[in-house]
Parts: C-alpha cells; sequence; structure tokens
C-alpha cells in the first residue's frame, strides 16, 4: 500500500480551445492533494495517453466542448488498453448530451462531469473512485 498522493493527468483533446474549466478542475484536484499533469490545449488521443502512462496516472480527465467526445473519449480508451493500461481510469467533463451519457459508461468512461458539477463534487468522486490504496491529500 503506497501513501503517495493520486496522480490525474487533466487534458484537453482535439480541437476545442477552451481550457477555463479544465484548469479549475486541475486546480481545485491539486488543492484537494492530487498531484496534477495538465497536458495544455489541442492534445490527440496518443499524447494523452503517452502522458498518463509516463506520469503513472492513476486517472485521466477529459474535457471535450467540441462535440467530438465519442470518437475522442473512445480512442483514448481503445489506446490506454492497447497498451495495457486500462486500470488508469477515464472519466471526463464537457459540454456532453444526456443521451449519449449511457454509450459512454458502455465503452468504459467511469463518469462525466457536465456544467454546473461542482469542483467539490469531482474531488470527493475522483478521492472515491480512483486508487483505492492512495492516502487523502
Amino acid at each position: 500500500m503506497t501513501t503517495a498522493p493520486l496522480r490525474i493527468v487533466v487534458a484537453k483533446p482535439g480541437l476545442d480551445g477552451h481550457d477555463r474549466g479544465a484548469k479549475v478542475v486541475a486546480r481545485a484536484l491539486r488543492d484537494g492533494g492530487m498531484e496534477v499533469i495538465y497536458t495544455g490545449l489541442h492534445q490527440t488521443p496518443e499524447q494523452i495517453v503517452e502522458a498518463a502512462i509516463q506520469e503513472d496516472a492513476d486517472a485521466v480527465g477529459l474535457s471535450v466542448l467540441s462535440g467530438a467526445h465519442m470518437t475522442l473519449f473512445a480512442k483514448v480508451i481503445d489506446l490506454l488498453k492497447a497498451k495495457d493500461a486500462d486500470d488508469i481510469v477515464v472519466f471526463g467533463g464537457g459540454i456532453i448530451p444526456e443521451e449519449d451519457m449511457p454509450q459512454l459508461r458502455e465503452m468504459g468512461v467511469a463518469t462525466v462531469f457536465t456544467p454546473g458539477a461542482t469542483t467539490t463534487e469531482i474531488v470527493d468522486w475522483v478521492r472515491t473512485h480512483v486508487g483505492g490504496d492512495h492516502a487523502e491529500g
């Protein structure tokens, strides 16, 4: 059992250039005692998965506002599986229609936070659902 803080990669995949929400969530996770790696804008799924593996991440949080969420989440999950890293929890946030949620869960997305979710909710969810062998920060 380790007492290391959770390591979370927060990523903005695709062409979406709006990262305010991702930065707010990244800061909240950091303030919640987690180590956060923010990958920056316009990341490919391959870059995100590579960062998650290199950083020994416990989870990847994807922020998607562009409407390409089905493709981007699927690609990240498929790449994690291909790299034998599917123990990394994938969660997300953004402008995602309610009717897409069941399919996202089916493909392996642990949860999705939509507009109105509080940073407290997100931090609490990550603490509860990611890396059970870590101490809370």
